[in-house]
């Protein structure tokens, strides 16, 4: 099968950091799906990987955590699913990525795509709307249809997680949603999105949120530089309020939290379906209700360009456009 890797660990200017590969197909395990990729994504995470992780000797390391698909054969105990069904997903981080023409995934961690979609919009979702549905609901712990009277202030609301969990706030709660973002292109589409309010975090946050009239929050969701704006996350908090994070930091310093009583939670999507814990199929369950929210016309694709077919050279170039920064919404690439 065709499938994009990497044999070394590569600046994206290089023409090897992504190559064209020829890899056998995977075999898919007892409860697990086997996709025929249709469409894919590219998140940050995958930059990382390529930048860090270095593949086993002799082999190739295959990227990828978004993929919509058609289901082609399954696992001796798959219950939920069917030949036939197309299916989005993010995947595992420890298992081989869908960069490829066929990819086996845990049917756990699966649901039917939205039917309202094409293949590329529904591929700009699936790990976002994981990350952001748990940062909102299992992290900062806010109930769904609760937050009256509570302040969200989502750092970095123009990327693939803030444009959807702003959707996520907005939609199954009462939370007044502030984002943060420093273009004028960036602020329209978090507006866009239906953020409350946008305040510039190129400036010291705080000021900014003291200038637009709210003073501080109650919840933080801080999903990019972290650690550029930890101090003034900590002023723009109310006390005993919750801040919860999903980017790497070199160094968390958590003293400057006590005196307000601020609690840190940390987002990883990838937990569940790395420790296979006991609740992994939540994550089937969320991506299944967002489907249905978006066929009901409640949240919108946060898929925002198309970088052609799914090919060493277009990945690079996604990969770049990720790494410089200025990517809003998702890219996504379509068909081998």
């Amino acid at each position: 099968m065709k499938a994009i890797g990497y044999h070394t660990n590569l600046p994206v200017d290089h023409p090897e950091a992504m190559l064209d590969l020829e890899l056998p197909a995977p075999v898919p395990g007892a409860r697990d799906l086997l996709v025929r990729v249709k469409a894919i994504s590219v998140n940050p995470v995958d930059t990382k990987v390529r930048k860090n992780s270095a593949p086993a000797a002799g082999q190739a390391k295959v990227l990828g955590w978004d993929a919509v698909g058609t289901v082609e054969a399954i696992g001796s105990d798959v219950a939920n699913f069917t030949v036939g069904d197309r299916v989005y997903y993010a995947g595992s981080i420890i298992r081989p990525g869908a960069n490829s023409e066929l990819h086996a995934v845990d049917e756990r961690i699966v649901a039917r795509a939205p039917t309202t979609l094409s293949d590329e919009q529904a591929a700009a979702l699936p790990l976002t709307t994981i990350t952001a549905y748990e940062l909102l609901f299992d992290r900062l712990g806010v109930p769904q249809g609760g937050g009256a009277g509570q302040t969200l202030l989502v750092v970095g609301g123009a990327g693939g997680v803030g444009s959807i969990l702003i959707q996520l706030a907005r939609q199954l709660t009462q939370l007044r949603v502030i984002a943060t973002a420093s273009r004028p292109e960036t602020r329209q589409w978090c507006l866009d999105l239906g953020a409350h309010a946008v305040i510039d975090h190129s400036q010291p946050l705080a000021s900014e949120l003291v200038a637009a009239g709210f003073g501080q929050v109650d919840l933080v969701a801080s999903l990019t530089q972290t650690q550029q704006h930890y101090a003034q996350i900590i002023a723009s908090l109310k006390p005993q309020g919750r801040l919860g994070l999903i980017d790497d930091m070199p160094v968390l310093d958590a003293m400057p939290l006590k005196s307000k009583a601020l609690s840190l939670h940390w987002e990883l999507m990838f937990t569940r379906s790395m420790f296979e814990t006991p609740d992994m199929a939540e994550q089937g369950k969320l991506l299944a209700e967002v489907a249905a929210l978006v066929d009901a016309g409640r949240i919108r694709s946060t898929f925002s360009s198309s970088f052609g077919s799914i090919n060493a050279v277009n990945l690079r170039r996604a990969h770049a456009l990720l790494e410089s920064g200025k990517a809003h919404g998702k890219v996504v690439l379509a068909g081998f």
